[in-house]
């Protein structure tokens, strides 16, 4: 069975994943982008699951309306003690480190993820964890916020595969782990 952990994520010009507040809005700071498929569906079809950070999952909850997702959802949390009764079957609370996560993850029968938030996917880049990065640059600068990227133990080589344009503004950029 192929194992595939893929990051997929939006950030701004000076690489932050939300704003100072933890603000989100700047992500639509382009007239039309949510008209436009980016490759979030082609992605929903390829992976078995997700994971993600508990802040990330409280932000989603957020939003209201329907759950956003037809795949499974693991919660990385050590405080969480329960998910809210309408996404019973829907979402799973794990803890520990990336390593024991996967374990318990792949156990379960999901083999490509989808790893999603910002310290989630700091913490499985310091484990050298993920192998596909999919990153949307928005053209805004916000000045601060939560950085997508943090310090890593050794750098961590990626070759690129595909950079995509949309609405002449929006760059894609897609990296593939290199193991050689």
């Amino acid at each position: 069975m192929e194992k595939k952990n893929i990051v997929f994520v939006g950030r701004s010009l000076d690489g932050y994943i939300a704003g100072k507040n933890g603000e989100l809005d700047w992500l639509d700071s382009v007239p039309d982008s949510n008209q436009v498929e980016m490759g979030y569906t082609s992605l929903m079809e390829e992976i078995d699951a997700l994971v993600m950070g508990r802040t990330t999952f409280e932000v989603v909850c957020g939003f209201g309306g329907e759950w956003p997702y037809k795949k499974h959802v693991f919660v990385l949390s050590n405080t969480l003690r329960e998910i809210p009764e309408n996404l019973t079957g829907k979402v799973s609370l794990l803890k520990g480190s990336p390593k024991e996560v996967l374990e318990q993850v792949h156990a379960k029968g999901y083999f490509k993820l989808y790893i999603d938030g910002g310290r989630t996917i700091q913490d499985f880049l310091r484990a050298d964890l993920i192998d596909e990065l999919r990153i949307t640059t928005i053209p805004i600068l916000l000045g601060g916020g939560y950085p997508l990227f943090g310090e890593l133990p050794a750098p961590l080589r990626f070759d690129h595969v595909a950079s995509s344009l949309f609405l002449n503004q929006i760059v894609q950029d897609c990296y593939r782990r290199s193991r050689s």
